[in-house]
Formats: structure tokens, sequence, C-alpha cells
């Protein structure tokens, strides 16, 4: 038999399979090679790649932030960590697109945005809440405006806020914190500021609450996309993405795991895929089975406590603000968040453990993934006093590390997990633990987050998308892609941190 299969796989096959190069399909498979195959994908490889440079606009890769010898000379001379964010503020910022001049994938932004950096060319969603602490310590008020105008602008137009602004985004989005940029603007400049945008919140809002269908007394969990019915009819809310198909980012990454994962999970493993790319935490532990394993991934099947207490402020600062504008509805979100406030309470606290945990709505029982989901209930007012104490004490015994706080207690080889810290997860445990009295601990990990970012800088001269906060002499790893330097996020909550602590 020949080992010359180039014909009947591979992606040259696919290519000209789908392509319907001939009126028969079989005429394509019953042919025989001239020459190696080897040789033949060589060919076929060059030849793709010259047809796509001579015709595509290509983006320049990470060309967003100062080389790392004149940021670090930077360092070097003294400058200290708080400027260079600062000055790095108009490096990531993007004007206003122009619509129809921009062309491709990009869907234009009315208002000026900041952009993550590296590889992240476009806004993200709940990056952007994070990006605009540290522009609020900046004094950068005006860039925070434009970009809750840019978010109002998407969710009129979409009916959500997409994961970024990308046409291959529009069909998720990410963790709702659109009320949180909000609460952050009122701080800013008072409730008449964000008055005009609470339309916008309500339509999110309904969004998310995408209502399960009723079957009789529902006495077992019925899901419909982002809601989840559960026994006795209270809803609750998961991630999801409609299309059941390969991220066109990530696109070979998925078909790979897709064919190496068992024939029983494949028929969801593209939305459960993207249902993680939507919460933000792509890849975890966190969403897979037992094994940690990528392939046994099962988003969907989850109820996220941190989701779920996101959209418990959100229906408190609807019910807020909503009184506050003398309208009688308000009365419905402050019954929502009660209704959702309890179910969080029974379904994800852990009295044993002394932890919050995700929820399997299959299964009726909490997974085992110790995760930094868990200070959600805390920064999200869900949790007691009680609980916070208990937490604050996994925190210090169990999560504290050199760096800061490690994202779960798992080592993988997925990036949302030990031993990287992220920026958004230092800023919701030291929040929702200065809400508890915790002050101390708080001041501990933002001071240690911050000591790393400074170390990273001097050394490379550049902040990070994520750090190994478990052994500062190495980077982060993991993921689909290597790390990212600019970085919105981090540049964000490293200046807060240095503002509210002079940590710097």
């Amino acid at each position: 038999m020949s080992d010359n299969r180039v014909q009947i796989e591979g992606a040259l096959f696919q290519a000209v399979q789908l392509a319907q190069l001939f009126d028969d399909s079989k005429t394509f498979p019953d042919s025989v090679p001239r020459m190696p195959s080897e040789r033949i994908e060589e060919e076929f490889r060059s030849l793709l790649g010259e047809f796509v440079r001579s015709r595509f606009e290509l983006p320049e890769p990470g060309a967003t932030v100062p080389a790392a010898g004149d940021a670090a000379g930077s360092a070097a001379a003294g400058r200290d960590l708080a400027a260079h964010i600062d000055a790095l503020w108009p490096v990531l910022t993007r004007d206003a697109d122009r619509p129809g001049a921009v062309g491709g994938s990009l869907v234009p932004l009315p208002y000026p945005y900041v952009v993550p950096g590296g590889r992240f060319r476009e806004i993200y969603y709940w990056d952007s809440y994070f990006t605009m602490l540290g522009l609020v310590a900046s004094g950068r008020s005006e860039l925070v405006d434009s970009m809750v105008r840019n978010f109002a602008w998407l969710i009129g137009e979409y009916g959500h806020v997409p994961n970024g602004n990308r046409s291959y985004f529009l069909s998720r989005s990410q963790p709702p914190v659109f009320g949180l940029m909000l609460a952050l603007l009122e701080r800013e400049r008072g409730f008449d500021a964000i008055r005009p945008y609470l339309p916008a919140l309500e339509r999110e809002y309904a969004f998310w609450m995408d209502r399960a269908p009723v079957v009789g007394a529902t006495v077992v969990p019925v899901a419909d996309r982002r809601t989840v019915r559960l026994a006795g009819g209270v809803v609750l809310n998961r991630y999801w993405d409609p299309r059941n198909m390969p991220r066109e980012e990530s696109w070979a990454e998925d078909v790979e795991l897709f064919e190496r994962a068992d024939p029983a999970r494949q028929d969801t493993l593209y939305r459960d895929l993207r249902a993680a790319a939507e919460s933000g935490w792509d890849f975890s532990s966190r969403w897979c089975g037992p094994d940690h394993r990528l392939e046994s991934i099962r988003t969907t099947e989850l109820i996220p406590v941190d989701l779920n207490c996101l959209l418990y402020q959100v229906e408190m600062l609807l019910a807020d603000w909503l009184a506050r504008a003398g309208e009688a509805r308000a009365a419905d979100y402050a019954r929502a968040a009660e209704q959702r406030r309890k179910a969080i309470q029974a379904l994800c606290w852990d009295e044993e453990a002394g932890w919050f945990f995700d929820y399997g709505w299959r299964t009726c029982g909490r997974t085992d993934c110790w995760s930094l989901a868990a200070l959600f209930p805390l920064f999200c007012g869900v949790a007691s006093q009680a609980q916070a104490d208990r937490i604050a004490r996994q925190v210090a015994e169990r999560f504290l590390k050199p760096g800061g706080v490690v994202t779960t207690l798992t080592a993988s080889q997925e990036q949302w997990d030990s031993p990287n810290g992220w920026a958004p997860l230092q800023w919701v445990t030291v929040q929702g633990l200065l809400g508890h009295g915790h002050e101390v601990l708080a001041r501990d990990i933002a001071t240690r987050f911050v000591g790393l970012a400074q170390r990273v800088w001097q050394r490379t001269g550049k902040l990070m998308e994520k750090y190994d906060v478990c052994d500062m002499s190495l980077d982060a790893g993991g993921g689909e892609y290597p790390v990212q330097d600019g970085f919105g996020w981090t540049n964000g909550v490293v200046r807060a941190f240095i503002a509210r602590f002079d940590a710097g």
C-alpha cells in the first residue's frame, strides 16, 4: 500500500473537497499523486501563503507597545511604574473608526477606545472595565466616558456587548461588567452622567435573561441558551454561544481538539469551547471533567458562581438607579436579585469546605474546582460576613503566593490555572476582601502583585497579560498563544493598586 495519502486527508484534501472542484467528490480521493506527498504539501502551503499575502493586508504582530529596550531604559533611568503606565495609554488608544473605511472583520466603533495590546488589536468587553480602573487613576476619565459610549452603542446595535469588536465575536459576550463601568463613571461624574445609559443596561440584562422554557412544574433543570430554569422555577445563568463550530480565531486548535476528543463529547465540544471563551477564562480546568483535560470541557453544563454574582450586581444596580429615577420596575429587579442571592447561596456554597463552587445543573451537584471565582460573592455583595471570613482564611492559606493570588489550585497546561495569576482576579479578590474588613490581607495581595509586575517590567520593559505568581523568576505559560505584553487590564489594575495602596 502506498504511503501517499495527500489525496484522502490533510489540509489540501479538505480544501479541494470543500471547494467542490469536481462534480463527483469521489474523483479526488481516487486520484494518483505524481510526486511524494511531502513535496505536494510543501508546494501547496507555499502557494497558499503567497496567494494570501498578495491579496490581504495582514496585521502587524504585536505592534502596540514600545520596544522592550526603550521601556526597560526608562525603568533603569528611574522612571516609576505609574508614570510608565500613564505614558502607555496613548500607545494603546485607538481613534474612533470611520465606518466603511476599516474593512475586514473589525466592527467600527464611533468613539476612541483602548485595546489590550499584542495580538489583541481590538476592544474586549470585560478587559475594558479593568483598564478603566487605571484610566481613572491616571486622570483619563474622558477615555472612560468614550468607552462607555462605545459599549452602549454596541448594545444598541446588537442587543449585547460582544466579546470584542470583531464580526466573528458577535455571537457571544463576556462577563457582564457594563453596570460596573457605569458605577465607575457615576463615581467620577455623578448620577446624571449615567442616567441616559440605563436603557442600555436593561437591554443587556434582557440578553442574558433570555428565559428558559417552562416545562410543567419544572421538576428537572431545563436550559435555553444563557439561562437554566432549575427545579422549583429559579432561573440562573450559564455561558453559551449559539454557534456550535470552531472559533474563527482558533480554528486549527479547535479542530485538532475535536479530533482527539471522546466521540461522546464531540456533539457539544465547539459550543463548550466558545462558551468558555465567553467566560473570559479560556481555558481552565474549572470547565473540565475530573481528568482536567480540555477534551472533557463542559462549560454549558455549569452554572458559574462568578457570572451569577455579576448578574446579581446588575440587578442591584438597576434596582437602585431606577428607584432614584422614579421607575416602579426597580422593585422587580430587587426581587430578582434576592431570588438569585438565595439560589447562589443554596447551590454554590459548600459549608464544609468554606468555599463557593460552580454548580453542575445536569449532575445537580457542585464541582470540586477551587478557583478565585469564589471571590465574586464577596466582590458583588452576595457573601455573608461569616462566609467572607472563612474565604479570607482559605485565600491566605491556599491561594496566596509570592506574586499575588493564583487562579486555581490545579496545575495544568491551561492558562487560567496554577501557576498563573491574572490582574482582574487580583482586583476582584482585593476588593472583595476590603469590603469585608480584611484590609491587611488585601493590601498584601495588591503589594505582591504590583511588586511582581514591577520586577518583570524592570527586567523586560513590559507589563504582561498574565504572570507566574508562584515562581517569580519564571514567565507565565499555558494557553493557545505566547504571553502578550501591553497590557490593558494589567496596566489598569496595577495603576489602581498604586493609587489605592501607594504600592509602587
